[in-house]
């Protein structure tokens, strides 16, 4: 029997003149569209153009809120208070909602990006006050959580509708999170290497850890980044492994 598996991509991150990834090439391959919301990276040009093109490839659209940290690319841990984060979220998310209503079209997840994510990842408190502000914005949204983390945790506390995410070209420690960048075999960039991982996670129910380590959790939709130079080679192959492996691509 086909089953149906969501891959999502984090886009929308060029910044004026200045062009990051190919957004239009990933649209055609992926089912679920993170668009950055100006925080991290993106404007509102971007936002714009992003949107209006994921609705015309029928992708959904999903609000990628981050760090104001537009010189580290959202990456850098940055410590606030319970309200700076509930501001800093419902900010980009009103901006998201806003654009894609424009577009035509409407948010249906929010994902938390970069530093953001992975602190929220091993802080439950942290991911309760940006969730928490989503759904009191929208109490319909889907939340995009790491699967396996405190994020899917909270989730089920809240009671709310969510995605569980594996990467496809991220390496994860023995606790679900993923490996630090910059550390040996934390980026994973072979194409076919990143597609069998991702089957044999499947297959396995659960993440497998750079040491082998099966976690098993909930996965509802596979990641990758849309600014690296073999994001859209990993899309196709990734794609096409998975459909050769009896799935069907399709928002969750």
């Amino acid at each position: 029997m086909t089953q149906s598996i969501d891959l999502n991509a984090d886009m929308g991150e060029s910044f004026g003149p200045w062009t990051m990834g190919n957004d239009a090439a990933l649209l055609d391959i992926v089912s679920s569209a993170n668009i950055a919301c100006g925080f991290h990276a993106g404007d509102a040009d971007t936002m714009a153009r992003t949107m209006a093109l994921a609705m015309e490839k029928g992708v959904g659209i999903g609000a990628h809120p981050g760090f104001a940290d537009l010189q580290g690319f959202g990456r850098r841990r940055i410590q606030l208070s319970d309200r700076g984060l509930a501001n800093l979220v419902t900010y980009q998310l009103g901006a998201a909602q806003a654009m894609a209503k424009r577009a035509g079209g409407h948010v249906r997840h929010l994902k938390l990006h970069g530093a953001l994510s992975n602190m929220a990842s091993e802080d439950a408190h942290m991911a309760r006050v940006c969730y928490s502000a989503a759904l009191d914005i929208n109490p319909d949204l889907i939340i995009m959580v790491l699967s396996g983390t405190v994020m899917e945790q909270v989730a089920q506390d809240l009671g709310c509708r969510y995605a569980g995410e594996i990467f496809a070209d991220r390496a994860y420690n023995d606790d679900a999170t993923l490996v630090t960048r910059g550390t040996p075999g934390a980026m994973i960039s072979d194409p076919d290497f990143a597609a069998q991982r991702i089957l044999n996670m499947l297959n396995a129910g659960g993440i497998i850890s750079a040491n082998g380590h099966v976690i098993p959790c909930r996965i509802d939709t596979i990641c990758l980044h849309g600014d690296g130079p073999s994001a859209v080679p990993m899309a196709r192959d990734l794609r096409a492994a998975l459909e050769r492996g009896g799935y069907r691509i399709d928002q969750f």
